[in-house]
């Protein structure tokens, strides 16, 4: 009897340790914009138990080890390892799983993973063009995109953008290619703001006539604007303010310099000699009219000034189960360096998605 009181003592100052020894540790997933991660899986290593991440992306798990490791892994991110030691809190960021072989590229009204695509496809995402400053669309492709040229008819800031895609095609015919927006046609892209540019996909060969007919010809840009998502409703803010001028001018002749050259070129015939004195004067007369005349500097008078330009956008995103929304305002004010070249612009942007029925 004695000794079955010490067993049974003994077991339970064993169970009782155990039970100290549990530890608690909660956090927050991320993703790389610091935003929560809803069902991100956290496994200790090793063992069956594990957690998964709220609607805040907040998790709490027990674990009996101080050396035990969490394993936290997302769809699309990479699967993280972190050692617990003596925290009770422990806030993980993802990093997302870049492999160019799996990406997702839109074509036409769905989407295709990039190596089942036979067609040569350029790419921008919205990570790209977040940190650069740009007031238009065409912007954001020019220079990131192989085989695409982008080109503008003159200097003002609202010029017209002509995109090519594998150059030109035709000489009498138009050359552009085709625009398609969120899965609709358009005449073209510049009105749409780029801080709503989720990604750019450029669809270059041939056989992109296969998804869009005769229109898809000179290759078909695609655009995919930003979409709300589940969860809290996010309001981000974006401005940024700059100065532009000509960086470099050609140098001119002051005026003395100017009536002298003439006065050089005038000298190969008479009838060349007689406009050029009823128009500057006879050759005495150039010291006293001209020495001290101020000319004007038609570069300083036309691109001299230092044009101010300014961006902002606000964006309203969030959403539900059944319904989801983005509603963004961009408002852009380029003076341009060139006078009466400049352009205000404002844009407004809604994307909404309501999921009426299970069919609908």
């Amino acid at each position: 009897m004695k000794r079955k009181l010490i067993l049974i003592l003994l077991t339970l100052t064993i169970s009782l340790q155990g039970i100290v020894a549990q530890k608690t540790i909660s956090g927050v997933i991320e993703d790389e914009q610091d935003q929560p991660l809803i069902g991100a899986t956290i496994m200790i290593k090793g063992t069956s138990e594990g957690t998964v991440t709220n609607t805040e992306g907040y998790y709490s798990i027990s674990v009996a080890d101080e050396s035990a490791f969490l394993v936290v892994s997302f769809v699309g991110y990479l699967t993280e390892e972190i050692p617990v030691e003596n925290r009770s809190e422990i806030n993980i960021g993802l990093v997302p799983d870049i492999t160019g072989m799996e990406e997702v590229v839109v074509i036409g009204y769905g989407t295709i993973k990039k190596r089942d695509l036979t067609a040569p496809v350029a790419s921008v995402s919205a990570k790209e063009l977040r940190d650069i400053p740009l007031t238009s669309t065409a912007q954001a492709l020019t220079g990131r995109l192989a085989g695409v040229q982008i080109t503008t008819s003159e200097g003002s800031p609202d010029a017209e953008v002509k995109i090519r895609v594998r150059g030109g095609g035709s000489i009498t015919q138009d050359n552009d290619p085709l625009y398609i927006v969120d899965g609709f046609p358009v005449d073209g892209i510049s009105d749409i703001a780029p801080n709503d540019i989720e990604s750019i996909d450029v669809l270059k060969d041939a056989s992109s006539t296969a998804i869009y007919g005769a229109r898809g010809a000179n290759g078909v840009v695609i655009i995919t604007t930003k979409s709300g998502s589940e969860g809290k409703v996010k309001v981000n803010y974006n401005f940024y303010a700059g100065v532009r001028e000509l960086p470099k001018k050609l140098d001119v002749l002051n005026p003395q310099e100017f009536t002298l050259y003439q006065y050089e070129r005038a000298q190969s015939n008479f009838q060349d000699r007689n406009r050029f004195e009823n128009m500057y004067g006879t050759w005495d007369q150039l010291d006293s009219l001209y020495s001290n005349a101020t000319g004007t500097d038609w570069q300083e008078e036309v691109f001299g000034r230092k044009a101010r330009t300014f961006s902002h956008n606000l964006s309203i995103s969030g959403g539900d189960e059944k319904i989801n929304y983005n509603l963004s305002y961009t408002n852009n004010d380029d003076q341009g360096i060139m006078i009466e070249s400049g352009y205000k612009r404002n844009t407004l942007n809604l994307k909404l998605k309501i999921k009426a029925t299970e069919k609908l």
